[in-house]
């Protein structure tokens, strides 16, 4: 009975031990709290310049703000947008994988209003409060790939802004 009771112990101890192991740290998880990234869809897709900076307050938070600023009226209504942000990233590495997002934006866009036959075009400025979800991939050097999809309200009188999408494929740098 003594062998089996130190046998069981042994092995529980065991399985202690190799829970106990730390966690590997990759050179991007070190020292290195900012990012800077391109939204790269929005770039091709609506020739909207979007820039991100992103600021990491732990392994499992950050906080941001994006700038978007349209080179094309033709293609889309929308002048800017200013857009901050919070992340909580829910992968267990430091500030990589699925995330939830809240962001707030200020955005100015054309209002196409059409009144008795006369299309009077006055730009608007809304203030939206939404939510996202997406996932970051982080490179061994550093090098940052996001997708992001979200969407949010409109809190502002607009008849056709009432709400706002939050959608990319960003490209970046931790450093």
């Amino acid at each position: 009975m003594k062998k089996i009771t130190l046998a069981l112990l042994l092995l529980a101890s065991s399985f202690l031990v190799a829970q106990d192991k730390e966690k590997e740290e990759y050179p991007q998880d070190i020292n290195k709290k900012h990012e800077l990234k391109i939204n790269a869809l929005t770039l091709l897709a609506a020739k909207w310049i979007d820039v991100s900076y992103e600021r990491l307050i732990d392994e499992e938070s950050s906080f941001g703000a994006a700038v978007t600023l349209n080179t094309d009226a033709d293609v889309s209504d929308l002048n800017y947008a200013i857009t901050p942000y919070y992340r909580r990233y829910f992968s267990g590495k430091f500030a990589r994988g699925f995330f939830v997002e809240g962001f707030g934006m200020l955005f100015s866009a054309e209002d196409d209003n059409f009144l008795f036959g006369s299309n009077n075009n006055e730009d608007v400025t809304g203030l939206a409060l939404g939510i996202a979800v997406g996932g970051k991939f982080v490179s061994y050097k550093g090098f940052t790939t996001e997708l992001i999809l979200g969407v949010g309200r409109n809190f502002l009188e607009s008849d056709n802004n009432e709400a706002v999408g939050r959608l990319g494929i960003s490209v970046g740098y931790r450093f």
